[in-house]
């Protein structure tokens, strides 16, 4: 059928339209993309969440930090405030259990199937992998270089305050590294050797960290000269040439992931969300910033090596560390959480 000029210009009217409404709707909707905050906000914000706004319209608003505790409150409230939220491997075993989680359609986050099948789970995306390390002064041991648990253990060869998350998840598993075992025997964990030995170094324990921010400060104003960390916070520092490094003896490697919650108000913009993570070009980018790599098709043939060496999955950092257990925890987090919370208290 042939249009005349008045109907043409009506169809491409009512076509551009179309197209405003369909923009307009879009420009309507916000995700909220609940994640672990911290100093590589900033980073998300320019290399993700904008970018992903002026192609799609939809509007990203980023909150922090995880909480396995209030996705529970928000499932049982029928208040669901996140559309998207980053997990830890336990809490994610935890929270598909319990029918938190919602399937992800995998021919929307990849739909060309370019994922490893390690990335892709029936309720979430591997988004980066990241490690729990020791984190030590370089200006305190007179040239000295603590390079295992036994020696952060070590307060006379090594003095000064120490650090510690306030949480039995990876302490226990330290503890036994100091005590000897070897990374492949830590599962299932020896509960009470554990922490007998965490008894040794509790009196030096200047802090029991709870945030990102505070691991890394107690360390630059000279509270403790040795402290756990996560990886992706000591790289900032060093670019900043202060006096902090780790070691990657003993580390804690684990993934983290992305999932969208039950009732989450926005779930397929969130896997639309999901699929612009997947952008090499801003994976490298972002790796400069944060050596927590993810799972991003061709990532690892872009990467600069002085980039590679600083990540928890470059080989030689790989072979040092022990693969965490997501499902000893998922199973004995509470009771130990309990008894953890009663011998702090000791």
């Amino acid at each position: 059928m042939k249009l005349s000029r008045r109907e043409f210009s009506f169809w491409g009217a009512a076509s551009a339209g179309s197209l405003l409404l369909a923009r307009n709707a879009q420009a309507a909707t916000t995700i909220t993309v609940n994640g672990s905050g911290g100093s590589l906000a900033k980073a998300i914000e320019d290399l993700y969440n904008q970018p992903f706004t002026a192609r799609t319209g939809i509007e990203v608003r980023s909150t922090a930090p995880t909480s396995l505790p209030k996705l529970k409150a928000m499932i049982e409230t029928g208040n669901m405030e996140w559309d998207l939220t980053e997990m830890t491997g336990d809490d994610l075993i935890q929270a598909a259990r319990n029918g938190w989680l919602s399937e992800i359609d995998w021919s929307v986050v990849d739909p060309k199937s370019q994922l490893p099948a390690v990335a892709k789970q029936k309720f979430a995306m591997v988004t980066a992998t990241f490690s729990t390390v020791m984190a030590y002064r370089t200006d305190k041991f007179g040239g000295r270089a603590p390079q295992s648990w036994a020696d952060f253990w070590d307060v006379k060869k090594f003095p000064g305050g120490r650090a510690l998350q306030d949480s039995p998840v990876h302490n226990l598993e330290f503890a036994l590294l100091a005590d000897g075992v070897s990374k492949d025997k830590l599962y299932p964990i020896d509960v009470d050797r554990a922490f007998r030995k965490l008894d040794q170094i509790k009196p030096h324990v200047v802090t029991w960290w709870a945030t990102g921010a505070q691991q890394v400060q107690l360390l630059l104003d000279g509270e403790v000269t040795m402290g756990t960390v996560w990886n992706g916070r000591v790289a900032p520092l060093k670019r900043e040439n202060k006096p902090v490094e780790i070691s990657w003896e003993g580390g804690a490697l684990q993934p983290s992931f992305w999932a969208i919650p039950k009732g989450a108000k926005h779930p397929r913009e969130a896997m639309m969300y999901m699929n612009g993570r997947l952008d090499v070009d801003k994976a490298v980018e972002f790796l400069k910033l944060s050596p927590y790599p993810g799972f991003t098709p061709g990532l690892m043939e872009k990467v600069p090596v002085d980039v590679a060496r600083t990540l928890p999955t470059y080989p030689e950092n790989l072979a040092k560390q022990y693969n965490y257990s997501p499902e000893f925890w998922a199973d004995n987090r509470a009771a130990l959480t309990q008894r953890w919370n009663a011998w702090l208290l000791k």
